[in-house]
């Protein structure tokens, strides 16, 4: 077979006369030079590649790109198509495969044209090439490029391919805005902070005022002890008794009596500072800390009464799940002489508790640093609590062995008791075999009882007569999420059935103490985002150590 382009081959096309595209070879060498500084063989079997894939799409048709190297294929996709990386008709997927694709921007059906290492049998310059098993000096560059002009595209599979829905989107940079410490504009959803000022900064001493040193505090005047009787302290001090106690003992504001002259001596401390206002363009660090404090403090969250020792302390206004808007604390603790910590994400905790604390590093803070900290904090608040709602829940245990009596129903005390400890109460349960028709009804019959919260036990393995989850698909639960990155508990499965939250608690439930279903229920009674991008985060943090004594919460098991 043959037309006025190619022939074909056992291995594909070949060009007859080594065009690539509306070029010549020697052109398109040419061409590829003046780009790309050298005529690599990547690009010039990239250029083939290219008017192949194009060769394959529909006339007229208006397509992007997908290149899985980042390494000189590319540049052949910008200079023989319209796509390009400045006006982001080509995307870089850098997967390490000499392959590209062209697919259509509305509809997302494309060709894919991938090098294929089967193919290389009569091109041993091209192999070696590919397989790196000369070093470059070695390679024989002359037979290399003439092998790459009678091999074309022959060397090449293709494929129908189908892009993914995100792709056909179009790009956005979304809100831009101005970074509160270089100053340039960046796309807002990169953070509160500009990414360079985050750290992702390729330069030194240009925009890295974020990982500055902490600044120099004018002089202050130290006062000796002994001279210090009468006058008002400038900042709290610690005394601390080793395996006793540690604590604040002389306060900010207190004036030093003749008593607390020998107690400071005593306790090592023989110059004060004491009697001064604070420096021109510097904040003391306790109403920094009360600042700070007060715009990190959301919901279900109150602080201390007091700065103490320089630093707040901001509690749980009740018992519930602690949550944190991790990136934009990070961004906060990015700038110099500030911190803050807190608890885990998503830690449950109680009312009263201590759950995050924040201070200035030093005692005078310089008021730029606080306006840029400050402006870190504008866009809500960090911490949060959310109250746990005491749900109204139904429980599916499913199994023929139950249901049929031949051992003993050992689920629901277990998941009672983690319900109960979140004053969730039981609106049924029923005990069903392994038959969806009738865990289906089972789900219809504790809707109607009342319940808001599902929980069905077992029955989603692979084993064929695990049947729970077409049980639930049949009683229209939807947004099924089947398999989280949490073990124990990997094959949980979480859903909605109207207004009714579902979870699929796995039979791992049943022979240990803590799984999954610790970590994903307080997070359903609180209303938390669970996603199937917000499950993916789990991974860190979700393998439990399975310690023989279990301390949970108290370990690092799904946080």
């Amino acid at each position: 077979m043959q037309d006025s382009a190619a022939v074909q081959t056992s291995y594909g096309l070949i060009p007859e006369d080594g065009k690539v595209g509306p070029y010549s070879f020697d052109e398109y060498v040419g061409l590829a030079k003046s780009f790309h500084s050298y005529p690599a063989p990547g690009l010039l079997l990239g250029g083939f590649m290219v008017a192949e894939a194009q060769r394959r799409m529909p006339v007229g048709a208006l397509y992007d790109a997908v290149c899985e190297t980042s390494w000189c294929l590319p540049d052949a996709i910008q200079l023989l198509s319209p796509c390009t990386i400045g006006n982001g008709w080509l995307r870089i997927m850098d997967l390490g495969f000499y392959a590209l694709a062209l697919y259509d921007k509305h509809t997302g059906a494309g060709v894919r044209v991938a090098l294929d290492p089967a193919r290389l049998g009569p091109w041993e310059h091209i192999a070696v090439w590919l397989f790196k098993t000369a070093p470059k000096q070695e390679q024989d560059s002359v037979a290399l490029r003439e092998s790459i002009r009678r091999a074309g595209a022959s060397i090449c599979k293709v494929e129908a391919v189908q892009a993914r829905e995100s792709f056909l989107r179009k790009r956005s940079k979304g809100d831009i805005v101005r970074c509160a410490l270089c100053g340039e504009a960046y796309p807002r959803r990169y953070g509160s902070i500009c990414r360079r000022c985050q750290g992702e900064n390729p330069y030194q001493g240009v925009g890295s005022s974020a990982l500055a040193e902490i600044p120099e505090i004018p002089a202050l005047r130290a006062v000796p002890v002994e001279q210090s009787l009468g006058k008002v302290l400038l900042h709290d001090m610690t005394q601390i008794i080793p395996g006793e106690s540690k604590d604040a003992v002389f306060r900010r504001g207190q004036v030093v009596s003749a008593g607390d002259v020998c107690r400071l001596q005593q306790m090592g401390r023989f110059h004060v500072y004491a009697d001064q206002q604070a420096p021109e363009g510097m904040l003391h660090e306790d109403d920094v800390a009360r600042s700070f404090g007060e715009a990190m403090a959301g919901e279900g969250v109150v602080l201390a009464k007091e700065a103490k020792e320089g630093k707040m302390n901001l509690l749980a206004e009740c018992d519930g799940l602690f949550t944190v808007d991790e990136t934009q604390l990070e961004s906060f603790n990015l700038l110099p002489g500030v911190m803050a910590a807190c608890r885990s994400h998503c830690s449950v905790v109680h009312a009263g508790r201590v759950v995050a604390a924040t201070r200035a590093i030093p005692l005078f803070l310089e008021r730029r640093v606080f306006d840029q900290a400050m402006r870190v904090l504008e866009d809500g608040p960090l911490f949060t609590v959310r109250a746990l709602r005491q749900a109204k829940a139904g429980l599916v245990v499913t199994g023929n062995e139950v249901f049929k009596g031949l051992i003993q129903d050992r689920f629901a005390p277990v998941i009672t008791g983690k319900l109960e400890r979140y004053g969730c109460t039981l609106a049924g349960k029923i005990i069903a075999p392994d038959d969806a028709d009738v865990i289906a009804q089972a789900v219809q019959d504790l809707a109607d009882a009342g319940a808001d919260l599902l929980i069905t036990t077992a029955g989603l393995s692979v084993d064929p007569d695990d049947v729970t989850r077409k049980g639930l698909v049949q009683a229209g639960v939807t947004n099924i999420r089947y398999g989280i990155p949490v073990l124990p508990g990997a094959m949980t499965l979480l859903g909605e059935r109207g207004g009714m939250q579902v979870l699929g608690v796995p039979a791992c439930a049943l022979f240990h103490k803590t799984t999954s279903l610790d970590v994903l229920l307080p997070r359903l009674l609180a209303g938390m985002d669970l996603s199937r991008s917000a499950l993916a985060k789990l991974g860190p943090g979700g393998l439990c150590r399975m310690c023989d004594t279990c301390v949970y919460p108290k370990c690092a098991f799904g946080k």
